[in-house]
């Protein structure tokens, strides 16, 4: 059948037709804020930011791929390749660009970092995993709490030493809130201990420079009894360092996190213990916080705007146990 309108009102009464019989139209305003009209979301998209490319970050993207399938959400992970200020900055501004509905960013530089993610907290909700920065405007924090972590890694350090002696701390960054939260918890723990920190050496997330750090230490200080790592890459830096100088027999190391490099280190009776934190743990937490919040409001952030995802010990009588653990975690075995 075929239809010839002759007349201007004749098409115009068809037009009017056409659209009142074609239901109601999408509504712009039901439509999150970065999204067209068109292309209306079928489930709220996230991301995850990290503070460098640490292979430490595998085993958060394995809570974040969970936390996909659980809670039905798009998750975007993201690492800053050099760990620099400008890398996140122009991944969050990317993000924020696709219409993100809500960001985990663990900030390099709290301090100068903090107008930024100001103007980042009122574009999109956003919280803070693994290094906190509480000035940011940041709805809550989700990890480690760095300080009682600082405190378990100045115990392994008095169980290394139990007659005092010297050591020496090595970090990428000593802005980052982690960083100072947990030297300030070995501090704490040390003291009157007998145990004297000589320096803290930063190597700008640079594992070859973490080496070169210890080694050259090792070299200006022959009396140092152990060297201590806050970052994960640190621990297997200063193994390496301890091998290349002969030193073995002599100096102990206490690190963090679960470096495959790390834990052989352990096994081999290089390292006395590490501090593990719960990256898993960071991830699928985050992600279960920014959709109660996206579902239910700012109501949703617990009180004290704190989810302390905790820490293990590992040393070398649980060590072979955990790697067992992590290795089914991560799919190997």
């Amino acid at each position: 059948m075929s239809f010839s309108f002759r007349t201007p009102i004749a098409i115009a009464f068809a037009v009017a037709i056409f659209f009142g019989c074609a239901g109601p139209q999408s509504d712009p305003g039901d439509v999150l804020p970065g999204e067209q009209p068109e292309t209306k979301k079928d489930r709220p998209a996230f991301a995850f930011v990290t503070n460098n490319a640490s292979d430490f970050w595998a085993i958060a993207k394995k809570g974040l791929d969970q936390a996909e399938i659980d809670l039905n959400i798009k998750v975007d992970f993201q690492q800053p390749p050099t760990g620099t200020i400008a890398d996140q900055r122009r991944i969050i501004e990317n993000l924020i660009s696709k219409g993100v509905d809500g960001m985990a960013v663990s900030p390099i530089d709290a301090e100068n970092q903090s107008d930024f993610l100001k103007e980042t907290s009122a574009r999109v909700r956003l919280i803070c995993h693994d290094s906190d920065a509480p000035q940011s405007g940041r709805l809550a924090y989700v990890g480690t709490d760095n300080l009682k972590a600082g405190i378990e890694a100045g115990k392994l350090i008095k169980e290394a030493l139990p007659e005092g002696g010297q050591i020496m701390l090595f970090v990428g960054l000593l802005d980052a809130q982690n960083a100072q939260d947990r030297k300030a918890g070995i501090e704490k723990e040390l003291d009157g201990s007998g145990i004297e920190i000589l320096d803290t050496r930063t190597d700008g997330v640079d594992p070859a420079k973490a080496r070169s750090n210890a080694e050259d230490a090792l070299v200006s200080n022959p009396e140092l009894d152990c060297l201590v790592g806050l970052w994960s890459y640190n621990g297997p830096a200063l193994v390496n360092a301890v091998k290349g100088s002969n030193k073995e027999d002599s100096v102990k190391i206490v690190c963090f996190d679960e470096d495959d490099a790390t834990l052989q280190g352990i096994e081999d009776g290089l390292i006395h213990g590490t501090v593990i934190q719960k990256p898993y743990q960071m991830g699928y937490e985050s992600m279960t916080l920014l959709k109660r919040i996206y579902d239910e409001g700012p109501e949703a952030v617990p009180e004290g705007g704190v989810i302390d995802t905790g820490v293990q010990i590992v040393r070398k009588d649980n060590v072979e146990e955990f790697r067992s653990e992590l290795k089914k975690l991560l799919g190997e075995e």
